[in-house]
């Protein structure tokens, strides 16, 4: 009934629209109204800055994961009937209440189960554009992709088709349980919100030329947990050929869990699910699917239990690190790059035991490192014993993973660009901020303005020209690298290409710069530390850097 009374106002407003598959038609006098086809249906979405930019929000890319299709793999979505409203996020994946006093709190949609939608901005008109598709952060456990800061419209009006998804999270997206492994045909479970992303990869192929977009242009895109995706998404077979470049932006690559067996020192990935449902008194698929999720949330908790992908054999055959050493990841042009203050937005990161002064941080580490203390007090002296700690937790996490990938994408012979952000603001300065994990997003986003959608307590740049041409920079590169795989912006500094050798990389201070040799002992000494686990049969994960030993 909604649907049919939309329809009949739009045509006695006089707001007729031509609806055709693959084809976005203009509303004429540029009124807020735009319907396009899909397989699904017919979507109506919104027209933006006088109706150049269309944008269509909440579209379902899979059917809800709910009642017994929670803990299983996506369904794609099906069709509708009538005109579907598109003007409207989604709700965010189920998740715990945001923390008010985060500095990365604000405007995201609330959760729920029902989840599983993406969005779209277009140019009006376009037709076979590039497309950069958006993977969120959260550390797998929150966020979304109705998030301000990602806001599509300013890409968009750069001749960028640009899609944001959503995807399961926490226990809902990343729990692996014998009883769930042993219910499902491929004898899997873990991993679905990489499966969701999959989907929507797959749904974007079959559907982005409906708005404009070249579904054989696709560049995948994330930070943090969204760059952590964006390395496991090529390394996955599954993916494979549903992107043709991909960015991401802090991203790391620890070791994870195998799904039955004990690797690396891990315990599996199924015996820490059955910890947790054992806590939780939910043994079976059934009392896992009628069982409370606060509970099961306080259960995992108790039990040490965390999101992360899951090394089954199928979606992600082997640890990441090895797949990209074999070659086996997609062969594609790679952006990679780290911020300098990575850690200083995530106290959580820093062990609670950093001594306080240069002597005591000396005498902690040789007690502690033994014969390895020498390597690491030549990185990381202890001078500032507290900044050296976060240095040696920001190279052995993001740093290490950016260069990693980027060397593993030239050794098989692909583009690999690689960028240190350094840029700060006086808001980040003042308070020990500088340079702090995602704040080089609002610069590529273009979110530098008066009008930047950030959250109530984001350090804002200040209203400077330099502010915004450092955005322009930084988004001229970035959207370059989505249309052809090379990085580029007008006026500014060639960005050299990744070669192992020089190791060359785009310095993002003030204006960027080229360098060469980006951190080339951390880097060095994370290689010798990952490959002595390896050796050892160890694995690593946040025990790296100061806390290596």
């Amino acid at each position: 009934m909604k649907d049919t009374l939309r329809r009949g106002w739009l045509a006695a407003a006089g707001l007729c629209l031509v609806i055709a598959a693959g084809t976005v038609t203009v509303p004429a006098r540029g009124e807020l109204a735009a319907q396009v086809r899909v397989a699904g249906g017919v979507l109506q979405g919104t027209a933006l800055a006088d109706a150049a930019i269309l944008s269509y929000k909440g579209i379902p890319y899979a059917e809800p994961p709910t009642g017994d299709r929670r803990w299983r793999p996506p369904v794609p979505a099906g069709s509708w009937q009538g005109v579907r409203d598109a003007t409207a996020f989604g709700k965010s994946c189920l998740q715990p209440p945001p923390v008010p006093t985060s500095i990365y709190y604000g405007g995201m949609t609330p959760s729920g189960e029902d989840c599983l939608t993406l969005n779209v901005w277009a140019p009006a008109g376009a037709r076979e554009l590039p497309v950069m598709v958006w993977i969120h952060g959260g550390a797998l456990m929150g966020g979304g992709s109705s998030e301000p800061l990602y806001d599509g419209t300013k890409i968009a009006q750069q001749g960028v088709v640009f899609v944001s998804i959503n995807y399961r999270v926490g226990l809902l997206g990343f729990l692996a349980h014998p009883a769930l492994s042993a219910e499902a045909p491929d004898g899997l479970s873990g991993n679905y919100g990489l499966l969701d992303q999959i989907e929507a990869l797959r749904w974007v192929r079959d559907n982005i030329a409906a708005f404009g977009g070249d579904p054989a242009k696709v560049t995948i895109a994330g930070e943090s947990a969204g760059g952590l995706s964006t390395i496991a998404l090529m390394a996955s077979p599954q993916a494979h050929g549903l992107f043709r470049a991909a960015i991401t932006q802090s991203g790391y690559m620890p070791a994870y869990r195998a799904l039955r067996e004990e690797v690396l020192g891990l315990a599996s990935a199924e015996a820490m699910g059955a910890a947790l449902g054992a806590a939780a008194g939910a043994t079976d698929v059934a009392s896992l699917r009628a069982a409370d999720l606060v509970g099961l949330f306080r259960a995992g908790m108790a039990t040490g239990w965390a999101p992360e992908p899951v090394i089954d054999g199928v979606t992600l055959k082997r640890q990441l690190a090895d797949t990209f050493a074999l070659g086996e990841q997609a062969r594609v042009p790679v952006l990679a790059g780290f911020n300098e203050g990575e850690i200083r937005s995530l106290p959580f990161l820093m062990p609670k035991n950093v001594p306080d002064t240069k002597a005591a941080y000396q005498a902690d580490v040789r007690r502690r490192f033994g014969d390895g203390a020498a390597a690491f007090l030549s990185l990381y002296p202890g001078d500032d014993p507290r900044e050296d700690a976060a240095a040696s937790i920001r190279d052995g996490l993001y740093g290490w993973a950016a260069q990693y990938v980027a060397r593993q994408q030239a050794a098989v012979g692909q583009a690999a660009y690689l960028y240190y952000f350094r840029h700060s603001t006086p808001a980040q300065r003042e308070r020990g901020l500088a340079a702090f994990h995602a704040s080089e997003i609002p610069y590529i986003f273009g979110q530098v303005g008066p009008e930047a959608a950030l959250g109530p307590n984001w350090p804002r740049p200040p209203l400077t020209a330099d502010e915004t041409r450092l955005s322009a920079a930084m988004m001229g590169y970035w959207l370059s690298f989505v249309r052809d795989g090379v990085p580029r912006a007008p006026g500014e500094a060639a960005w050299p290409r990744y070669a192992a050798r020089e190791a060359p990389y785009l310095d993002i201070a003030g204006r960027p710069v080229a360098g060469s040799g980006l951190q080339a002992g951390p880097f060095a000494y994370a290689d010798a530390l990952v490959a002595s686990r390896r050796q050892q049969g160890r694995g690593w994960r946040l025990d790296i850097g100061f806390s290596a030993f």
